[in-house]
């Protein structure tokens, strides 16, 4: 073989070779990501968003977990180990939602409603096309709803409610056909109720109260035939509607008409603060309505209509207050078995409260104040054994306040009978109300005593300190508050979010007498005091200062005498001060809240020092002597110094007269001197 083929030969060899060494040297890759890894690092990727965890729920959230379907709040399908839910729920986390959440492609149910979630919502959110459920609900979201989220085309429940969230409702919700549940209230929205709602024709709840809306009422309603829940109270809406649903909240709008049936198959219906006239409906049987708020509207005539139906018996609540009705209440409450909550207040309403009332068992709240109701309180009332509130001011009652109303009402925590004609002594038995936390009677006739067993209130006395903030009702879709017109500070005051947390002890007005019993001190928690206007007399208690949580206290226009405690220069919550037109003297107590008072809270006395302009004269007081001490510093005329006296004189006088007259030398001797003695 030739040298050209042998050389040719070991280089075609040695190419082979070379190719056979590049084929069996290992090739390496840099893995990718499975479905699992990237739902993984997305959540991780989502607690590293976090700020705060006061309750621990991402605890098991860590880099050296790799089992996350076994993290806390997290839910993985069994057969691809995807993240199917999140469930943050309640948790109080603090912080923003990372734009990662969109990586979790499978996930169909996010819920992180009731936290402290701020920022934007991610437009991430709309790469999740699985998502049915997003629950956002009470946080602190800012900007707009993103338009993305029209991508989740499964989408079935969009909850964003109480948040700040603003801007127009994106139009693009309207195609996602599969949505039954729309909360988008308390945000500050804007544009109107949209129009596109009326495509959602599976929808069964919309609640966009207090948003802000504006505009007037769609007529787009009856197309949704499934609707079932609707809710669009404070947008200022107007125009007309009544839609026939199960559950109906248009309260805080302006919406008129008439109300002249109410269907039976209506659950709740909230039409408050609008401009609804004419007479009230009535129901039938077989009525399912169990909650009914028609306040603060135009309703004229009598209540008979309503009363007297035949379809009350599911009814838990009734508002018709702050209305024009008028007439006599009639008798027809023992067909109101489910009551618990009844609200009459400012109408025009007369006679006397009905017996039948007391027919009521499950009564819980009444107010009827504000009207034109006489006579004296019946004694079937005693049968509301689950009374809390019983609110009857400004009305023409008469009579004495019955004493079993301490000793049967025992639940009470709020009785006001102010400014009526109640007359004779306040009942010891009001003593057994230990709940109470608001006692108004003034303005009436009332005379004698305040009685000594005022001590027994715990609540005021804070041996009770399971106070509830506010006064509410619980009916299923609706929360009920109470709200209470009250005179405190010196002025009238609507209190609701705070009313469980107001104590008052108001008696003035009244002819009570008498002194100011000691036993009032020992109410520690009270915050407002007022017994002006009486005829109490004495001093007021020493230990009045012991009231540590009085910020408003008024003894004024009574005949208090003596000075003023010491111990009122302890009380440092004070912002309503008067006891003027009394008899009181002496020096104003020196303390952090008193000298900030004008002088019209102490005129009407002898009283000097600041906030008046007239100083205090100092008087020094001369020392008592021991001689003085054992007298008991008596300044009476000694009467035996005089007498020795007087005898010492007359002795020493007639001695020397009788001496000069029997012995003639001591006689001419005495001349002799004082003949020399008127020479000099």
């Amino acid at each position: 073989m030739s040298a050209k083929w042998l050389l040719f030969l070991r280089s075609f060899l040695f190419a082979i070779l070379t190719h056979l060494a590049a084929f069996s040297t290992p090739i390496h890759k840099a893995p990718a990501l499975n479905g699992t890894n990237v739902d993984r690092l997305a959540l991780l990727a989502i607690k590293s968003m976090i700020k705060g965890d006061p309750q621990g729920l991402l605890t098991s959230w860590n880099q050296s977990s790799t089992d996350f379907c076994q993290w806390q709040g997290v839910t993985c399908s069994p057969r691809h180990q995807r993240v199917t839910h999140l469930n943050l729920s309640s948790g109080g986390l603090i912080g923003t939602l990372s734009p990662s959440v969109g990586n979790l492609s499978f996930i169909r149910v996010i819920q992180l409603s009731h936290s402290s979630f701020s920022g934007e919502i991610p437009p991430e959110i709309g790469r999740l096309f699985r998502l049915r459920e997003l629950h956002l609900r009470n946080n602190s979201f800012t900007g707009s709803i993103p338009d993305t989220i029209t991508n989740c085309s499964n989408l079935q429940l969009l909850s964003l409610g109480n948040n700040n969230l603003v801007g127009k409702i994106p139009d693009g919700i309207g195609s996602l056909s599969m949505l039954s549940f729309v909360s988008l209230y308390g945000n500050i929205l804007q544009g109107g109720v949209p129009p596109f709602i009326a495509n959602l024709t599976l929808l069964d709840t919309l609640s966009l109260s207090y948003c802000q809306l504006g505009g007037s009422f769609p007529n787009l309603f009856h197309r949704l035939t499934n609707l079932r829940r609707l809710s669009l109270a404070g947008n200022n809406l107007i125009g007309s509607i009544m839609p026939h649903l199960v559950v109906l909240l248009l309260g805080n709008n302006h919406i008129y008409g008439n109300l002249v049936s109410i269907p039976p198959t209506l659950h709740k219906l909230d039409l408050s603060n609008n401009y609804f006239g004419g007479k009230l409906p009535s129901l039938t049987n077989g009525s399912a309505l169990t909650y009914l708020d028609l306040s603060n509207n135009y309703f004229v005539g009598s209540l008979h209509n309503l009363v007297c139906s035949n379809g009350v018996n599911t009814i838990e609540l009734v508002h018709l207050g702050h209305n024009q009705l008028s007439g006599v209440i009639p008798e027809c409450w023992e067909k109101w078995s489910s009551l618990k909550v009844l609200l009459l207040s400012e109408n025009n309403l007369s006679g006397e409260i009905p017996r039948t009332l007391g027919s009521v068992p499950l009564l819980q709240l009444v107010f009827m104040g504000w009207n034109m109701i006489s006579g004296s309180l019946p004694s079937s009332l005693t049968n509301l054994s689950y009374l809390k509130i019983l609110e009857l001011e400004n009305n023409n009652l008469a009579g004495i306040i019955p004493p079993w109303i301490g000793m049967k009402l025992t639940m009470l925590k709020i009785l006001n009978l102010r400014s009526n004609n109640f007359y004779g002594t306040i009942p010891n038995q009001l003593c057994y109300l230990s709940h109470v936390q608001v006692l108004d009677l003034a303005h009436n006739n009332l005379s004698g005593n305040i009685p000594r067993c005022f001590n027994n209130f715990s609540v005021l006395s804070g041996k009770e300190t399971n106070l509830e903030v506010q006064f509410s009702f619980n009916f299923d879709d609706v929360i009920f508050t109470v709200y209470d017109l009250l005179v405190m500070k010196g002025r009238e005051d609507t209190y609701g979010s705070i009313l469980g947390l107001v104590t008052l002890l108001d008696l003035s007005s009244n002819n009570l007498s008498g002194q100011i019993p000691s036993e009032l001190t020992t109410l520690h928690k009270l915050k407002s005091l007022n017994l002006s206007r009486n005829q109490l007399t004495e001093r007021i208690p020493n230990k009045i200062g012991d009231m540590k949580s009085l910020e408003s206290f008024d003894l004024s226009a009574n005949y208090l005498s003596g000075e003023l405690p010491m111990s009122l220069s302890g009380l440092n919550f004070l912002n309503t001060f008067n006891v003027s037109y009394n008899n009181l003297t002496g020096r104003i107590p020196t303390g952090t809240q008193i000298q900030s008072f004008n002088e019209s809270s102490f005129i009407g006395n002898k009283l000097c020092g600041a906030p008046l302009t007239n100083d205090c004269v100092h008087v020094d007081k001369p020392h008592t002597t021991s001689d003085q001490k054992e007298d008991g510093g008596s300044h009476k005329v000694d009467w035996g110094l005089i007498i020795s006296i007087a005898l010492g004189f007359i002795t020493g006088f007639w001695g020397i007269v009788v001496s000069l007259m029997l012995n003639r030398s001591w006689r001419i001797t005495y001349f002799r001197l004082l003949r020399k003695l008127i020479k000099v």
